[in-house]
């Protein structure tokens, strides 16, 4: 990767280097099928970054459409998504991942990154946060363009996440 990557150091909880971000679609980026606002911009900025990988069930059929000209979602096609994710994020360097999600299909993801020293964010936009997911993220959020934030100013996981 010739990319810079993200550099976050939290007190006690340790250093996140940063270079791809998985995400979930549907409820995690987008509410309705829909991007919510402010997203789009932020995955434009994060992208001179880091590498951005979106995986979705797409609920809506609307995942490639919305995120057109930033990224190209993969679009899920076995049956157990929940495994699919999980598989797929095997691919990385598990330290070097951000992931996102808010559904019971993204706890295997979300719990896979966790337990490899990445950083697992629960995110929700109103379509709620499956209990599955927020046990096995390290810091839930309200709003994609916040969870986001997260990764643009790294100094803002400090105070949740510092032991």
């Amino acid at each position: 990767m010739n990319k810079s990557g993200i550099l976050i150091e939290i007190p006690g909880f340790g250093i996140r280097e940063i270079r791809t971000i998985i995400s979930d679609y549907t409820g995690t980026l987008s509410c309705g099928g829909r991007l919510v606002s402010g997203v789009r911009e932020r995955l434009v900025t994060l992208l001179g970054v880091v590498d951005i990988r979106i995986l979705s069930s797409d609920s809506f059929g609307t995942a490639k459409e919305q995120l057109a000209g930033v990224v190209t979602p993969d679009i899920l096609t076995k049956e157990k998504h929940d495994l699919e994710k999980q598989d797929y994020s095997k691919r990385f360097e598990l330290k070097h991942v951000a992931a996102f999600g808010n559904g019971n299909n993204d706890r295997l993801l979300l719990r896979t990154v966790k337990e490899g020293g990445g950083l697992a964010i629960a995110a929700d936009n109103g379509e709620g946060c499956a209990v599955d997911a927020l046990v096995n993220a390290n810091l839930f959020i309200v709003g994609a363009a916040n969870a986001l934030n997260l990764l643009l100013e790294p100094r803002s996981s400090k105070a949740t996440l510092r032991f």
